[in-house]
């Protein structure tokens, strides 16, 4: 058998392929920030990171700086630096709003939550949660509903308001009865009365 084979010189790029640039340097510190981030390097994660966000800031890219922002808002988190992750969370809400990005505030507001129960600002924590709520209604998300729900019932028993946290978990209950989740609902139901009986 024998195999003929086409000249290397020949072979041309695949159509369409393009050539390679060098890496940007700013969005290679911001991805290898993510993975420093990932893999639990928080010092690593936080000199590449910041070093993305200073390179955003000077082109100018706003979905640049809200995303090095909200990354190093994660790595503060981590570290239970909850100033510093607030005042990046912060400035990537900002942004967000400002590009009227629903999905990307949402996950920001969620991460806000963490931060204000971290801080022990339990009513800054329920007022971002009752936005969500809010956000929820108006979109017909019932899973989003529930879990936000079920972050304030948390919130209500850190800060020892149980009444409002049982009430909370009813209020789960009913939806998860709406869409017929019987055991579930049944089980929301017990958290409530046990909070009730602690009381």
């Amino acid at each position: 058998m024998t195999t003929t084979l086409q000249n290397i010189g020949s072979i041309a790029p695949m159509a369409g392929a393009k050539d390679t640039d060098p890496a940007d340097p700013v969005r290679t510190d911001y991805e290898e920030g993510r993975r420093f981030l990932q893999n639990r390097e928080y010092s690593q994660a936080a000199v590449s990171l910041h070093n993305a966000l200073v390179g955003f800031e000077k082109r100018g890219e706003e979905t640049g700086i809200a995303n090095a922002s909200n990354q190093l808002g994660h790595v503060c988190l981590a570290r239970q630096e909850f100033t510093q992750a607030l005042q990046h969370y912060q400035r990537a809400l900002g942004i967000c709003d400002k590009l009227q990005d629903q999905m990307s505030l949402v996950a920001v507001q969620k991460k806000l939550i963490e931060v204000f129960r971290g801080l022990n600002d339990h009513s800054k924590a329920i007022e971002i949660c009752l936005e969500l709520l809010d956000s929820y209604h108006r979109n017909n998300d019932p899973r989003g509903t529930v879990e936000i729900l079920e972050e304030m019932a948390l919130i209500y028993l850190d800060s020892g308001n149980k009444g409002k946290a049982a009430d909370a978990y009813r209020t789960v209950a009913s939806i998860h009865r709406n869409f017929r989740h019987h055991s579930i609902a049944e089980s929301y139901v017990k958290k409530a009365e046990d909070i009730d009986q602690a009381a």
